[in-house]
């Protein structure tokens, strides 16, 4: 038995560089995020191009998920008008689906297979990527962490049409 949801990428972004990611305690880089109408994904190495692609073998974040709506709502609580959804530094922006349900479960989307592993937890650099206050209310929703089990394209669709999200229960 499956379960059957109803959601849209909405944008997709690669970072073939890391901003964040291993500068605790330094400056944080500035290396752009690049928007793409398409990705190619690679069953447990990652995204080609992106900056955790073959990061390490079974790594957990091979892809990464956020949700269209957390990040309006954190641009309505925070009143940010200016910032792109690139500056979570996330790959796949969805809307239609509370990713925290797809933790601890295989799930397809546009014909790949997916494991969402973990919670993408926020940290402190959230408040110097977005503003003030956005780690505090990214908590519980920091998007999804997940391992590609099977290759193939994901794509934004011209018509930004809604897709199937397949769940293995």
């Amino acid at each position: 038995m499956s379960l059957l949801f109803s959601a849209r990428i909405e944008h997709i972004y690669l970072s073939p560089a890391h901003n964040y990611f291993g500068h605790y305690g330094e400056k944080s880089a500035d290396h752009p995020v690049v928007e793409m109408d398409k990705v190619l994904c690679v069953a447990g190495r990652g995204i080609l191009g992106d900056r955790f692609f073959d990061y390490k073998e079974n790594y957990k974040g091979q892809i990464t998920f956020f949700s269209m709506e957390v990040f309006e709502h954190l641009c309505r609580e925070l009143k940010i008008c200016d910032k792109s959804p690139s500056v979570v530094r996330r790959n796949i922006f969805v809307r239609g689906i509370d990713l925290n349900l797809l933790i601890g479960h295989t799930f397809t989307l546009q014909g790949i297979a997916f494991e969402g592993t973990e919670e993408c937890r926020p940290c402190a650099w959230m408040d110097e990527a977005l503003a003030p206050g956005a780690e505090r209310l990214l908590k519980k929703r920091g998007g999804l962490r997940a391992r590609i089990l099977s290759d193939g394209h994901l794509k934004i669709r011209m018509e930004k049409s809604w897709q199937t999200i397949e769940v293995a229960a």
